[in-house]
């Protein structure tokens, strides 16, 4: 039965509340195929690509059966890169934002000290890296007492990149009492082995549609020698007029080269790849979702699971190496049900891995003769227009929903002995509110910052100037987004 709006799952209205902020109007396929299942508290082992819809499909279910009241993380997922913990992490924190549920990012190349600060903060779900995971759980800083969910996303990509070791080490420290969920594009023998081995009766789900999300991608590739990629890849993006481009190369160096030779021609870009700082890389990906510049250089760090839903082309500027990297890259274009241009560049000798692309994916990669790629006077004036028309950023997701919500700052923290049942408490003393307007606190050394839910931010910053909390009136503001 065709599910058409997600009040037929019967879930909490806060979580309905929340969907229709979101705007999820109509469950994706592999929503509608997850969610009953999932709710009912099965262990699932689905097939399915990115861009299905694939993290609300787990994440609506987690947000649903945890609870607000304890302490510890009720739910644990695992991903195998830093920008799809952050990625996650947002979606999960905006599903349960109605519920008041705090969704945490763990990854390394960041401070562990800092993080281990945010873990003694009530925090409902993590989302993270294994190797970070397991190095906190060991270290006795990340408790897993409670963990009643653990969902495996990318599996199939963690077990690629060696990390199955250490995911089969933090499910051997969990309990065995859980909900446990593996989500992965491809099949193979490491992830029969751990449904066989730690799930309890899965049931398997594929998303049959999905399973190369190449359908609505038109593919093409261009024959060209090294030395004269740089001049065809100005050749192509001034003839496809793409509206957003990523660009893909194998090595930082090769990414850094194309960023600065582009940034001479005047296009608005930035690269990524992964010798950059975190905070560099996160500024990056939001930018580029914001729609802040057109042409993203990078690497295969921006390959898998990065949510962004408009890209009108993608340049395999060197072929991919393997085949489901291939698949991967260009479903950056292409995703959920709109259309999208991917073209690769190969050379004489790469003839035949060409071919095994083809072979892997069903699919004749015309190949176009760079000879015959003519820019007209015509195509030029419309790349000049192009690269020189305003910025327009796109609207931020969850944008609507955190309107209703205001984030205070309260200068006084751990230092003044603050406890979070204090600020509850002061809070619920204005009239016209109650604790179910109280969302996230977070007690930092100097300050609390605590959200303000259902547009009563403005009463309660008037009402907390007259209230004391240990004693003494403090100083309250808004925080800025």
């Amino acid at each position: 039965m065709e599910l058409h709006n997600f009040e037929q799952f019967n879930l909490q209205p806060e979580i309905i509340k929340t969907l229709e902020f979101l705007k999820y109007n109509k469950p994706t396929n592999i929503q509608q195929l997850v969610l009953p299942q999932a709710l009912a508290g099965k262990d699932l082992w689905v097939r399915s690509q990115t861009g299905s819809g694939k993290t609300a499909a787990f994440g609506i279910p987690i947000c649903e059966r945890i609870d607000w009241l304890p302490n510890h993380p009720q739910a644990l997922v695992l991903v195998p890169t830093r920008e799809l913990a952050l990625q996650v992490a947002e979606e999960l924190g905006n599903i349960g934002k109605l519920k008041r549920l705090k969704a945490l990012p763990i990854f390394g190349k960041v401070s562990m000290e800092r993080q281990e600060l945010e873990l003694k903060q009530k925090t409902h779900m993590i989302v993270g890296t294994p190797g970070r995971v397991r190095d906190l759980i060991t270290k006795g800083t990340l408790p897993v007492d409670a963990i009643s969910h653990l969902i495996i996303d990318e599996a199939d990509e963690m077990f690629h990149i060696g990390l199955k070791e250490q995911v089969e080490d933090i499910i051997k420290l969990i309990p065995k009492n859980r909900i446990t969920m593996l989500f992965s594009a491809t099949l193979n023998d490491d992830i029969r082995s751990l449904t066989k081995t730690y799930m309890i009766d899965p049931i398997e789900i594929t998303i049959q549609e999905e399973t190369i999300p190449i359908e609505n991608i038109t593919q093409l590739s261009y024959p060209v020698e090294e030395q004269d990629k740089l001049e065809l890849l100005r050749k192509v993006t001034i003839y496809y007029k793409p509206s957003s481009c990523i660009i893909f190369a194998n090595t930082q160096e090769k990414v850094e080269m194309i960023t600065k030779y582009l940034t001479r021609m005047h296009y608005p870009c930035f690269c990524l790849h992964g010798a950059m700082r975190q905070k560099d890389r996160i500024h990056v990906m939001n930018e580029f979702r914001l729609g802040a510049f057109g042409y993203l250089i990078a690497t295969d760090v921006a390959a898998r699971g990065i949510d962004i839903n408009d890209v009108s082309l993608v340049i395999n500027f060197d072929i991919s190496r393997g085949n489901e990297n291939y698949v991967h890259r260009i479903g950056r274009c292409g995703r959920l049900g709109s259309s999208g241009l991917a073209i690769t560049f190969f050379t004489t000798k790469e003839q035949s891995v060409m071919e095994r692309i083809m072979d892997y994916t069903g699919i004749t990669i015309p190949v176009n003769d760079p000879n015959n790629l003519i820019v007209t006077k015509t195509d030029m004036d419309t790349h000049e227009m192009n690269l020189n028309k305003p910025i327009i950023l796109k609207e931020k997701k969850g944008k609507e929903l955190n309107q209703t919500i205001t984030k205070l700052h309260i200068y006084a923290g751990k230092k003044d002995k603050i406890r979070t049942n204090e600020i509850v408490a002061t809070i619920c003393g204005i009239d016209g509110v109650t604790a179910e307007d109280i969302g996230i606190i977070q007690i930092l050394k100097d300050a609390t910052q605590v959200e303000i839910l259902n547009h009563k931010g403005n009463l309660v910053l008037d009402g907390i100037k007259e209230k004391t909390i240990k004693g003494k009136v403090r100083k309250v503001r808004k925080c800025t987004r």
